[in-house]
């Protein structure tokens, strides 16, 4: 009992009672052993999360560890040839065609020639399929980072010039790497703080810009390059009095034929596949209007190069630091739109998504994809809300999209030149 009281006496009581005898000295609080021991107990029974890694890898078996590296394998070990293979032949083919048009325009978007488009939708996608963890989420060239592409880079070099084609490749490899290190280091749970409102905002925000800043090519004059909204409008009235008929007539023409598309894809069921068709459809036609009748009013895109994208290793390192602000924004923006409807994918699916996966396969994919000339790649939300919709059941849609565009920049790229301008924008 002398033990106990005198443990569970006050600092204040202690310090009195020494300096009554004469002798200051310093007192430190007596805590009890028992309470010690316990706190003790709890420190080792709780593990460390290195250790709690370690453990979870030694328990895994061969399989496991072969998942771990490729992804695709949790989907190939138990696939149904029969029922699963036409799905993702016809959901690959679907979103494939869609790809084609709007790749180009995104390119354009980004202020690049349309072939980088292409190619943006070409390597990422196959390296995605093998490394990526979402079933349903297609991959490659996509508005927003489009934009966020041309601002940035609008600002430090001429976007005619050789080095701001250099640049753009270069972001892909960067923000690869940095998707890249957030897996490794388990950052994916960082979406779960992100609020659907800022999703919900951003990407509105950014539509509106993004429909601003294209209206140039339907109303037949340059506008201001900007990613604000109020300098866009102002440039928009500044320059009408350059207003040309015959591109708003086009793009307004073809812009009613892929508003009707969208809507009877969306109401009827059996006309599902025009709602991913109708891009594609009103680039064929305004092709083949222009190659029929020769407007001289109407501008084309131009030749397109025909072939594979050729291996060569990024360039303008130099600029490294000046561009990491942006490929950290890119980054985040590829969490938003990519991770946020992958998971939600596989929800609907049946299936767990592993944050950390998706994005190593993401980073993955937009290294690969700097070797092979293409820009920032992130999921889209359009495409991959039609591969869903056309019943894709796993990775193999994608390898099938990747398939068409390959094909395209083999055999089709002859066929863009004559594209008018005032409808290649329709497919954003």
């Amino acid at each position: 009992m002398e033990k106990s009281s005198f443990a569970s006496a006050s600092s204040g009581e202690l310090t009195a009672a020494v300096y009554g005898a004469g002798r200051p000295v310093r007192v430190i609080p007596l805590r009890h052993p028992l309470d010690a021991a316990v706190r003790e107990a709890a420190a080792s029974s709780s593990p460390s999360p290195l250790s709690a890694a370690m453990e979870r890898a030694r328990a895994m078996g061969p399989w496991e560890w072969a998942e771990a590296a490729l992804p695709c394998l949790a989907w190939m070990r138990s696939y149904r040839w029969k029922e699963d293979f036409q799905a993702d032949l016809a959901a690959g083919i679907t979103v494939g065609v869609m790809l084609v048009p709007q790749a180009m325009s995104y390119a354009k978007l980004a202020g690049l020639h349309p072939i980088y488009g292409l190619y943006t939708g070409f390597v990422p996608l196959f390296v995605y399929a093998i490394f990526g963890s979402s079933r349903q989420l297609a991959v490659g060239p996509v508005a927003l980072v489009s934009l966020l592409v041309s601002n940035v880079l609008g600002g430090i070099v001429n976007s005619s010039s050789e080095l701001y084609t250099e640049l753009a490749i270069l972001l892909a490899f960067m923000v690869g790497i940095l998707e890249c290190l957030m897996a490794l280091l388990r950052l994916g749970w960082l979406i779960r703080f992100i609020s659907h409102s800022v999703i919900s905002g951003f990407t509105t925000a950014s539509a509106i810009v993004i429909g601003l800043s294209q209206i140039k090519y339907f109303l037949g004059y340059s506008v201001t390059r900007s990613s604000k909204i109020i300098p866009l409008i102002e440039s928009i009235i500044a320059g009408i009095d350059q207003f040309s008929w015959p591109p708003f007539v086009m793009g307004s023409a073809f812009l009613v034929i892929l508003l009707i598309m969208k809507k009877l894809g969306k109401t009827n069921k059996k006309l599902r596949f025009l709602r991913a068709s109708g891009p594609l459809t009103a680039v064929v036609l305004g092709t083949l209007f222009v190659k029929i009748f020769r407007p001289t009013a109407i501008s084309v895109v131009g030749e397109i190069p025909q072939g594979l994208p050729s291996f060569s290793i990024p360039r303008g390192f130099e600029h490294l630091m000046s561009l990491m602000p942006t490929a950290i924004l890119i980054t985040g923006v590829a969490i938003l739109e990519s991770v946020g409807i992958a998971k939600a994918l596989a929800a609907k699916n049946g299936y767990e998504l592993d944050s950390n996966k998706e994005l190593f396969g993401l980073g993955l994919s937009n290294i690969c994809g700097s070797f092979f000339s293409a820009y920032p790649a992130t999921g889209s939300f359009s495409r991959s809300a039609v591969n869903h919709e056309s019943g894709a059941k796993t990775g193999l849609s994608g390898i099938i999209m990747g398939i068409i565009i390959c094909s395209a920049l083999l055999f089709m790229t002859p066929l863009f030149t004559d594209i008018p301008q005032s409808v290649h924008w329709l497919p954003l």
